[in-house]
């Protein structure tokens, strides 16, 4: 089945229902997909010593040349 057979099936659906019950149908427009938030690395344990120990090197550094 084509999409132009299903609209037209759903409308002829839509009619008939309208026509047999006396009912109102309202039709809603698609959702949109959620957007996708970039993916981000969390920062390891080791990555967090890591950058402790660099910031108490430049620390270090910073006070020798003073």
């Amino acid at each position: 089945m084509t999409k132009d057979e299903l609209r037209a099936e759903l409308e002829r659906q839509a009619e008939r229902y309208k026509d047999v019950y006396g009912g109102e149908v309202t039709t809603y427009a698609a959702q949109p997909e959620p957007e996708r938030k970039p993916w981000r690395k969390r920062a390891t344990v080791q990555d967090q010593v890591f950058a402790q120990e660099l910031e108490k090197m430049e620390k270090d550094l910073r006070t020798d040349e003073s």
